[in-house]
């Protein structure tokens, strides 16, 4: 992780998560990565939160280092056995992020918001040109502790990504969420049929963090060819 190739804090951060059929998951994976189910479903989330002291190297703050992001995700796993994120498509402000296409990830321009009513916390956010869009709105508590499901549910040590018929992995590190109450009070959202996936069947798992942060994102690099055999 050192050096990190960029630093930030996760603010604001709601987790909407939605359980599949492990098939319709791994369809839209590349070859070598399986599903990370929980008791045998695979599980879709939509996480939009606050990008916050971003910076390149963890020294040089970007300018406007501050911004919302949104990402729809799912769980993973190699041969191997180490888990991680796949990223089914990352919504930002800032055009920065964008660099990270060069690694396969699928980052998209997108018009975003979040806005911080007393106990209630209000997303949106619409891609560019797709049109793909979302509207959420949460009501938080106070703070609870995590089970081991939440736990499963919002903690990955590393993300996936495939450029040009390569593997890559990215690090990431940061202390453990803590969570508080949240009432789910608005979801509309395009982003998971965007994706190919099927309407949700089941109703949303709903998890709120007030944050962590410094997070690290260390350098990515190409998973090796041994961990497929």
């Amino acid at each position: 992780m050192r050096p990190a190739a960029l630093t930030a804090w996760w603010l604001r951060q709601t987790f909407v998560h939605w359980s599949y059929p492990t098939e319709e998951v791994q369809a839209l994976l590349p070859a070598g990565l399986r599903v990370d189910d929980y008791h045998g479903r695979a599980w879709v989330g939509l996480t939009p939160f606050v990008m916050a002291s971003v910076r390149l190297g963890g020294v040089a703050p970007l300018p406007r280092s501050t911004f919302p992001e949104t990402n729809l995700r799912t769980y993973v796993r190699l041969p191997d056995g180490r888990s991680g994120l796949w990223f089914l498509s990352l919504e930002v402000t800032h055009p920065v992020m964008l660099a990270a296409r060069a690694l396969g990830v699928p980052y998209h321009l997108a018009d975003l918001t979040v806005r911080v009513d007393g106990p209630l916390v209000h997303y949106a956010g619409r891609r560019r040109g797709a049109g793909a869009s979302y509207q959420l709105t949460v009501e938080t508590g106070p703070p609870i502790s995590a089970d081991e499901f939440d736990s499963w549910l919002t903690s990955r040590w590393r993300a996936f990504s495939l450029r040009a018929g390569t593997l890559w992995q990215t690090p990431v590190r940061h202390e453990p969420w803590p969570f508080a109450r949240v009432v789910l009070v608005q979801l509309q959202q395009m982003l998971t049929s965007d994706a190919g996936l099927s309407p949700p069947a089941t109703d949303p798992v709903v998890h709120y963090s007030p944050g962590v942060g410094p997070v690290g994102i260390g350098m990515p690099r190409p998973v090796a060819a041994s961990v497929f055999g």
